[in-house]
């Protein structure tokens, strides 16, 4: 008995070989438009604004004229906003994912949070701006600070690295786990010495995504009131400040074309610290990747 008709195999062969080379051909189009896109955005962005890239515009503040402005005071700004937001939303998030998959009950009640946790993370960046004016701003007074902004961009970007850090700690074997109580480990040493260390690149690769994400927004900042402009940087996370977004916003706005080019030298400016910070990240995640 052939379990196998060779005859209806070979004359389906053709068709099912041309299916596979048009899907393939839309994936690399869908890809090839993605990168051109990108390219040309790029080159755009690197002919206009190289030539103000000079020490004079990394170390002035902003002006009403386009070759004195500089974006001291915003990339000041933008260390210290994501310096709250870091360390806010990873012990937040990290703390919310190792209470869901190893300590909370696979109830209802659970289920309905992991949800709405993962539902969170669609909802625009506005939304969590207006609860951030109400709440941080307004409610707890802290006005237009560091602060105020650093846990409303933490609050945008918490569910997304609670969902990766939970997809993380869930990936991690059960038999790695199992060999730790076999060896008389308690369960709160288990996952420090175990599950987390070899969950972190999992979850350094989420913190990645969101990370870049919240040093790029500038919904959230423009609702809470943050300025556009200051010509001062701050000393505490209370004071007020200004961050590159805003100082970029308020330069593509201005009708002077100048502007439009230190605009474009300002993100060069953030696409820099965004490397540079992923860069560390990406460092980091491979260490633990070779360990585990």
């Amino acid at each position: 008995m052939k379990y196998i008709n060779q005859e209806n195999v070979l004359r389906k062969m053709s068709s099912r070989l041309m299916v596979n080379s048009v899907f393939k051909g839309l994936f690399f189009l869908a890809t090839l438009f993605g990168l051109v896109v990108l390219s040309v955005l790029l080159y755009r962005v690197f002919t206009q604004g190289i030539g103000y890239l000079d020490l004079q515009f990394l170390q002035s503040v902003g002006s009403r004229f386009p070759e004195k402005a500089g974006i001291y005071a915003a990339f000041m700004g933008t260390i210290w906003l994501m310096f709250v937001v870091v360390i806010v939303s990873f012990i937040l998030a990290v703390g919310t994912a190792i209470y869901l998959e190893e300590y909370a009950k696979q109830n209802k009640i659970n289920k309905f949070i992991k949800v709405n946790i993962s539902n969170l993370a669609g909802v625009p960046s506005v939304v969590f701006g207006l609860l951030g004016l109400t709440i941080f701003a307004r409610a707890f007074a802290l006005g237009q600070s560091v602060l105020a902004a650093g846990l409303t961009m933490s609050l945008l970007i918490l569910p997304v690295i609670i969902v990766a850090a939970q997809e993380a700690i869930r990936s991690v074997p059960r038999e790695l786990r199992d060999a730790s109580y076999g060896m008389g480990a308690t369960k709160w040493q288990t996952i420090t010495r175990v599950v987390l260390p070899a969950a972190i690149p999992g979850i350094l690769t989420g913190s990645i995504l969101a990370f870049s994400r919240a040093i790029g927004e500038t919904a959230p900042l423009v609702v809470i009131g943050v300025p556009t402009i200051l010509l001062f940087t701050p000393g505490s996370i209370l004071d007020t400040f200004t961050a590159l977004p805003m100082q970029i916003y308020d330069w593509t706005k201005r009708p002077q074309a100048d502007f439009h080019d230190v605009a474009a030298a300002g993100i060069i400016i953030l696409l820099g610290l965004l490397l540079i910070m992923n860069s560390i990240a990406v460092l980091i995640r491979n260490k633990f990747q070779k360990r585990y």
